[in-house]
C-alpha cells in the first residue's frame, strides 16, 4: 500500500456527510468499536468526539487484555467468561500485533497466608479451565504454576526475598498500548468507510439525528441518522439523564522499572488483609512500569482528566513496602494517572469494588416501532470486552430501528496491521513500528518519507534514551491517526506524557511533525 492511499482519522466537520445509517457519539474503544462493526456491516458511519480518540477512560487502563480472574473471585462468572473469550479473539485473531502474552507472579510472602494461597491457586486453574472452554486464543497462553523462591527472585529480583516462599506464575494479556487500540480501531472503521471525526461535539441527540458542534471552528450542523449510539462512557448521563452511573475511579503511578530492582515479570501483589484483592506491577517496554490499581468511589462532576488522590498514591506506595526489597518512595515517581470506570449503580456491595462490570445496552425512542429513529446507550464493561459491548449495542439498535445490515463481522477480523505472530516477527522493519502498526509499519516509514523527505536514519532515531518515540510514527499520526495538536501526539498518540520529564524531551519533534505533516495533502 503506498502513501496517501488509505482513508483517514480527521479533526473537524469539513466534508463530513449529513444524513447516516449511524451516528456514534464518543471514540474510546467501545464507540470506535461501534463504528467499525457498523461499517463492516454496510451501514454508513459517523463517529464523532468531542476532544481526540482516547482521550477519556480508555487510555486511563491497566493496559491489559484480561481474562477476568478477579470477577470469578467475586461471582461473576459469566464476566469472566466474556472476557476470556474477548481476550482470546484479540490475541489470536484481531490484534496479535498489539497484545502480548504477559506472566504475571503472585509473590507467596509472610503477609500471604496458607488460606489465601490456596485461594489464588485455585483462581489461577480455574482461569486454565475457562480460557480453554471460552476456546478463542485458547493456546496463546501457558498454564499457570507454582514457582519456589528462588525461581520466584530470578523473575522479580525487586522482590524482598525476607520470609518468601515461592510464587504463582499465571498468565495474561497485556496491550502495547491502550490508546493504540483505540486508534487502531478507528484507522480499521475509516477503512470499512466510516467518517471518524475528532473535535466534534454533540449538542442534543433524538431519535432521528443529532446537533453536532466543530468545536475548532465553530459551525454547527444537524445530522440525520436513524441509529444514534451513545458511547460516550462516564459521560453517558450527559445524552441520557435516565441512566444512574457510580463512577469508580482507578488510580496508576508510572516509575522506573530498573529503579525498581529488575522485574522481567508483571507482578501481583496481595493486599493485605484484603479478599481477592491486589496491587499489579506491570513492566512497559518503554522502561517504565505501571503499579496499580485503586477501586475508588468517584461522585460529583465528571471531570475531563482525572487525578489521582493522595491517599491513593500512598496506599500504593505502601502495598509496595511490604513486598519489594527496595520500595520506591514519593520522589521516585515519574507520574501518574487516574480513569473512572463507568459503572452502572445498583446491585453490588458496599463499595464500587463489588458492582459489576457487566455492561449494559439501553434503547429510547423507537420501542418496537421499525423503521423510527432510535438512541442506544451503551455504558459499563471494560476495555477486554469492547467488541462484545459494540455488538450487543449495534444489534440493539438494529433490532429498533429496522435498519437492514449484514452480519456482525468482528470476531475474525482484523484490524489494521494485524497478522500471525509468525508473519510479524519475520517483517523487515523497526521492532517498536512493529509492535505499535504491525505490518503497517512500512506505510508509517513510506509515509514519512514521502512527507518529509529525511532518510530514515532521521526519521527513526529516538527522541531520547528513555523516550524511544520517533518522528516518522509522529508524522504519521498527523497524516493518518488525525492527530491536531501536539497533546494528541505526547498523550494519546504516544504516551510520553505520562512522564513530565520525557515530554519535554519530545516535545520539540511533535512540533516538528505537526509542522511538516499539517499542511500534507489528504
Amino acid at each position: 500500500m503506498t502513501p496517501g492511499t488509505t482513508p483517514r482519522v480527521r479533526a473537524g466537520l469539513a466534508d463530513a456527510p449529513t444524513q447516516v445509517d449511524v451516528l456514534v457519539v464518543g471514540l474510546g474503544a467501545t464507540g470506535a468499536g461501534v463504528a467499525l462493526d457498523a461499517a463492516a456491516r454496510g451501514l454508513r458511519v459517523l463517529a464523532v468526539d468531542a476532544h481526540d480518540l482516547a482521550h477519556g477512560t480508555s487510555r486511563w487502563s491497566s493496559k491489559l487484555v484480561h481474562g477476568g480472574l478477579r470477577y470469578l473471585a467475586h461471582g461473576q462468572v459469566g464476566v469472566a467468561r466474556e472476557s476470556a473469550v474477548e481476550r482470546g479473539l484479540l490475541m489470536s485473531r484481531t490484534a496479535p500485533h498489539l497484545t502480548h502474552p504477559l506472566p504475571m507472579l503472585v509473590p507467596l510472602a509472610e503477609a500471604t497466608g496458607h488460606r489465601a494461597a490456596a485461594v489464588v491457586r485455585t483462581g489461577l486453574a480455574a482461569g486454565d479451565l475457562l480460557r480453554h472452554a471460552a476456546g478463542a486464543g485458547a493456546g496463546e497462553l501457558p498454564r499457570s504454576r507454582r514457582v519456589g523462591a528462588a525461581e520466584a527472585l530470578a523473575l522479580a529480583p525487586a522482590l524482598r526475598p525476607t520470609g518468601l516462599r515461592g510464587g504463582l506464575l499465571g498468565w495474561d494479556g497485556r496491550l502495547e498500548d491502550d490508546a493504540r487500540l483505540v486508534i487502531t480501531l478507528a484507522r480499521t472503521a475509516a477503512q470499512h468507510g466510516a467518517h471518524v471525526r475528532t473535535r466534534v461535539r454533540v449538542v442534543a441527540t433524538r431519535p432521528g439525528g443529532a446537533d453536532l458542534l466543530d468545536t475548532r471552528t465553530g459551525e454547527q450542523r444537524e445530522v440525520r441518522a436513524r441509529l444514534v449510539v451513545n458511547a460516550t462512557g462516564v459521560w453517558a448521563g450527559d445524552l441520557d439523564p435516565s441512566l444512574r452511573l457510580t463512577p469508580s475511579r482507578g488510580t496508576h503511578l508510572v516509575v522506573r522499572t530498573a529503579a525498581l530492582g529488575g522485574l522481567s515479570t508483571a507482578l501481583s501483589v496481595p493486599v493485605p488483609g484484603e479478599r481477592a484483592r491486589f496491587v499489579l506491577l506491570l513492566p512497559q517496554p518503554d522502561g517504565t512500569t505501571y503499579v496499580g490499581l485503586t477501586d475508588e468511589p468517584a461522585p460529583g462532576p465528571v471531570p475531563d482528566v482525572p487525578e489521582p488522590t493522595p491517599g491513593e498514591v500512598a496506599f500504593l506506595l505502601d502495598v509496595l513496602g511490604g513486598a519489594l526489597a527496595h520500595p520506591p518512595g514519593p520522589a521516585d515517581l515519574l507520574g501518574a494517572f487516574a480513569g473512572l470506570r463507568p459503572l452502572l449503580a445498583g446491585a453490588g456491595g458496599s463499595g464500587t469494588a463489588d458492582l459489576s462490570r457487566r455492561h449494559a445496552v439501553r434503547v429510547r425512542g423507537a420501542g418496537s416501532r421499525a423503521g423510527a429513529g432510535a438512541v442506544v446507550t451503551v455504558v459499563g464493561g471494560k476495555l477486554t470486552t469492547y467488541r462484545r459491548m459494540a455488538e450487543d449495542a449495534l444489534d440493539a439498535g438494529l433490532e429498533a430501528t429496522g435498519l437492514a445490515a449484514g452480519a456482525c463481522r468482528t470476531r475474525d477480523l482484523p484490524l489494521a496491521g494485524a497478522a500471525p505472530r509468525p508473519v510479524l516477527a519475520a517483517l523487515d522493519a523497526p521492532p517498536r513500528l512493529v509492535r505499535r502498526f504491525g505490518t503497517d509499519a512500512s506505510l508509517v516509514l513510506a509515509t514519512a518519507r514521502s512527507v518529509t523527505g529525511l532518510d530514515d536514519a532521521t526519521l527513526l532515531a529516538p527522541a531520547s534514551p528513555t523516550a524511544p518515540v520517533t518522528l516518522a510514527e509522529l508524522v504519521f499520526g498527523v497524516t493518518h491517526e488525525g492527530a491536531a495538536e501536539v497533546e494528541d501526539l505526547l498523550d494519546r498518540r504516544t504516551r510520553v506524557g505520562l512522564v513530565a520529564t520525557d515530554a519535554d524531551q519530545v516535545r520539540p519533534l511533535a512540533e516538528r511533525a505537526l509542522a511538516l505533516a499539517g499542511a500534507a495533502p489528504v
